[in-house]
């Protein structure tokens, strides 16, 4: 696969979010409502993806995955993010059909490189759904460790958006360089 990896920009917040909200729809039903995931989602992330490639934050670096003409990747992360666990690794999604081509795992490891030369004693970290056992078990191959258990907090602060209280896990990498 002729797969290429480039920084985004604001240009790209539309086709982010698409994916973005794809992949929630695809694996977050059961916690997140029916409602919101069959309705909301792409609008809800536009606003966020448009804000957040227009305005990044010091720490912020988005990077995205293009296969033949069209965004199938992304991997966010906020460096800095908490003291203790380091930089977050706030997103990473791939189109389903490219799934297990290895575009995960190379973004996984060009955000870890990213991490590295921003800030190289930081750790890495990020969050998963209990119910997205496949992630779980693709952060597991990567050395990624479940450290903790917590709820997930609803998109946009809105409790509607979620079905009851689900549950996510913390997975650490405290050297990320473990991943490049």
């Amino acid at each position: 696969m002729n797969v290429r990896f480039r920084m985004a920009g604001p240009d790209d917040a539309v086709a982010v979010a698409g994916l973005h909200a794809d992949s929630w729809q695809r694996h977050y039903r059961g916690a997140y409502a029916d409602a919101f995931l069959d309705g909301e989602p792409d609008g809800f992330l536009t606003g966020r993806w448009t804000e957040r490639l227009a305005n990044p934050s010091p720490g912020a670096r988005t990077i995205v995955a293009e296969y033949g003409g069209e965004l199938v990747g992304l991997s966010h992360v906020e460096i800095g993010a908490d003291a203790t666990w380091g930089a977050l690794l706030d997103n990473l999604h791939v189109q389903s059909g490219l799934k297990r081509q290895g575009v995960g795992t190379q973004l996984l490891a060009l955000t870890a490189q990213a991490v590295q030369d921003a800030a190289p004693a930081s750790g890495l970290y990020l969050w998963v759904l209990e119910q997205n056992v496949g992630a779980q078990k693709f952060y597991s191959a990567r050395g990624g460790e479940n450290v903790e258990r917590s709820t997930v907090p609803p998109p946009g602060g809105e409790p509607a958006r979620l079905i009851g209280t689900p549950a996510c896990y913390r997975f650490s990498w405290p050297d990320p360089s473990v991943l490049t």
